[in-house]
């Protein structure tokens, strides 16, 4: 039996304006090439196929387009729900893709059977059960009692995660005692584990509920697919439970480290009904993307390296870090010149955190008495970014009404200061007279 464990397509994802769909539609060519190639029997796609709840339309086409041209590899589809998904959208359309080799398990469902499923081979011989769980609402699953702490709904939760999938765990070996001959059970799950590596792509799911669940609490499944982290690994030191990882870079700090650059589906293969191998088959890069960081001189070092814009050549997508120490107003502009007819497109720009941080640790001796009005604002505004040309106009018109916010408060000011000391004279023109005609 083989398998294909892939997580997190986020389909419909716009980055910094740009659209996905270009590289999107390439990674499914290059994975049903794969299957092809591999003779997978079965894909298993780990949650958040779609980027947002309501994807936009050409998302839910390549979707549609996927589930069509995998039917003619003749390999068995799995879709879970993942923290991004809407079970309403991937609901809508389960019964019918069931017609169509695709299993799509949107949500936690209410009877735990329908969580387990037998998985055939190419050659219709049952090969693995699976014990499929998408992104579990914790509505779903446990119900919230008044006066309880916060750390009473996490330890509630994570023993009703563990509940569920010990639940499962039990049905499929039951299932697996009736057969002649035991196949391997896998497991899936959309969540953060403990330890686990994330990026700034990848959005906290249990807020205020569970942090990360305890890789202890799985159930001894023979391979355990997960989905959430965009980083591939391996959880706990332990071979058989995995993060897949995004097939694209959702975040340029995906990119920072070289290995984390690296993107990949497993490759997962089971022989004499335990896991044998899992192979990482390496997902080429679609869309050229960098990060370069350093002060000016070695931006403008690290630019000349591409060459410069012409028709045909790729662009490659830019995030730039400025380690300047000094608060540069014009560093848009500067970018905008080190850039010009570069094959380069800059979708971000920022200042070096550290260097951020070391500029307010500078401002915290300083008092408000000491300033003015204006260089409040200014330093409240420099611990934002305003890199995009959109950002850009949006800070230029927050100052704009800030500059009429304190001209009228300053006019009312003045009104009210010109008002009192107009009263103060007519009294004490008033107590002069009087004591005059005394």
């Amino acid at each position: 039996m083989r398998i294909i464990h892939t997580s997190d397509w986020h389909l419909g994802q716009y980055f910094y304006g740009k659209s996905r769909a270009a590289e999107h539609e390439a990674f499914m060519a290059w994975l049903l090439d794969q299957i092809d190639t591999n003779q997978v029997d079965a894909l298993i796609v780990a949650g958040d196929i779609f980027d947002t709840g309501t994807p936009p339309s050409y998302a839910r086409a390549l979707y549609n387009q996927f589930i069509v041209q995998i039917q003619q590899t003749g390999c068995k589809l799995i879709i879970l729900g993942g923290n991004h998904d809407s079970v309403s959208t991937l609901n809508e359309s389960r019964h019918l893709l069931a017609c169509l080799n695709t299993t799509v398990i949107p949500g936690a469902f209410e009877q735990v059977s329908e969580h387990v499923l037998p998985l055939k081979n190419r050659q219709g011989e049952l090969g693995a059960i699976l014990c499929g769980l998408p992104y579990l609402r914790p509505r779903d699953i446990v119900l919230s009692e008044s006066g309880e702490s916060s750390t009473d709904k996490q330890h509630k939760l994570g023993a009703a995660i563990s509940d569920l999938y010990q639940r499962c765990f039990e049905q499929a070996t039951e299932l697996n005692a009736s057969l002649s001959s035991a196949v391997p059970i896998i497991a899936t799950g959309h969540l953060t584990t403990v330890g686990a590596s994330t990026s700034e792509s990848v959005r906290d799911i249990y807020i205020g509920s569970l942090d990360a669940f305890n890789a202890a609490h799985f159930p001894p499944a023979d391979y355990i697919a997960l989905g959430h982290i965009h980083r591939p690994q391996v959880v706990a030191k332990s071979e058989h439970i995995r993060y897949s990882g995004s097939p694209i870079a959702l975040s340029f700090d995906e990119l920072t480290n070289q290995n984390d650059a690296k993107k990949s589906v497993f490759l997962v293969e089971f022989t004499d009904n335990k896991l044998a191998h899992v192979t990482p088959l390496m997902v080429p890069m679609f869309q050229a993307m960098q990060v370069l960081k350093g002060d000016l001189d070695s931006i403008a070092q690290q630019l000349n390296t591409f060459a410069a814009n012409a028709q045909g050549t790729a662009t490659t997508w830019l995030s730039i870090e400025v380690s300047q120490q000094d608060y540069l107003s014009d560093l848009q502009s500067r970018i905008a010149d080190m850039t010009q007819d570069k094959a380069v497109e800059v979708l971000q720009l920022k200042r070096a955190r550290s260097q951020r941080q070391q500029h307010i640790k500078q401002l915290d001796n300083e008092t408000l008495s000491e300033l003015s009005v204006n260089e409040v604002f200014a330093r409240r505004l420099a611990q934002e970014q305003f890199d995009t040309p959109s950002q850009q106009a949006q800070l230029a018109r927050i100052k704009q009404q800030f500059s009429q916010v304190v001209s009228e408060v300053e006019s009312e000011i003045n009104q009210q200061d010109s008002a009192a000391s107009h009263v103060l004279h007519e009294s004490m023109d008033q107590k002069r007279e009087q004591e005059g005609q005394a």
